[in-house]
């Protein structure tokens, strides 16, 4: 992939943005060198649609299911932590983004962009204008001058407690399990 973004770069000077999955084994150096090789966007993260079983009839289910708020967390993390390390490289996000409050989760952790798909098949374009004016509202009651002034400011760089973002948090999050 680093090698057809350095070809594409070569041959093209319009920007380039390269959708990724978070299946890679090192996302911070992958992205780097999608960077280093032209890549002016990073699209965190490709959505698989991936296929059920009917264990009752034996058949293998292919459904539509579209994304929800949730699928937004694994994207948070990432995007605070590669809005941390890339240099030039700009971010966005696709898949989880629902409400106005998802999307400026998403540019706090750094993304420049927010991609809402699923949102506007289930609640139409009108939704395009709901969004942008509870955003408008949220950075106004947050004294935030613009989004450019909120983004990056929960990244690794920025937030309060940026070891949240880090493998060894996990031993941390299982500590504060409780059986009901």
């Amino acid at each position: 992939m680093v090698e057809m973004v350095r070809e594409i770069r070569s041959q093209v000077r319009i920007p380039i943005a390269v959708k990724i999955s978070p299946f890679y084994s090192s996302l911070p150096h992958f992205t780097k060198q999608l960077e280093d090789a032209g890549a002016d966007a990073i699209v965190v993260f490709n959505r698989f649609f991936e296929p059920d079983i009917d264990v009752e009839n034996l058949e293998v289910i292919s459904q539509m299911r579209l994304s929800d708020s949730r699928e937004l967390l694994l994207r948070l993390r990432w995007l605070s932590i590669l809005s941390g390390f890339l240099s030039r490289a700009q971010l966005a996000v696709t898949g989880g983004v629902h409400t106005p409050l998802d999307a400026v989760k998403a540019v706090m952790c750094g993304a420049s962009a927010v991609q809402l798909v699923a949102s506007l098949l289930r609640n139409g374009t009108s939704h395009l204008n709901k969004m942008r004016a509870e955003m408008q509202r949220w950075l106004v009651e947050h004294e935030y001058e613009s989004l450019e002034a909120m983004r990056g400011s929960m990244n690794i760089l920025h937030a309060p407690s940026p070891s949240v973002y880090s493998r060894a948090n996990y031993m941390r999050v299982l500590q504060t399990w409780e059986t009901e």
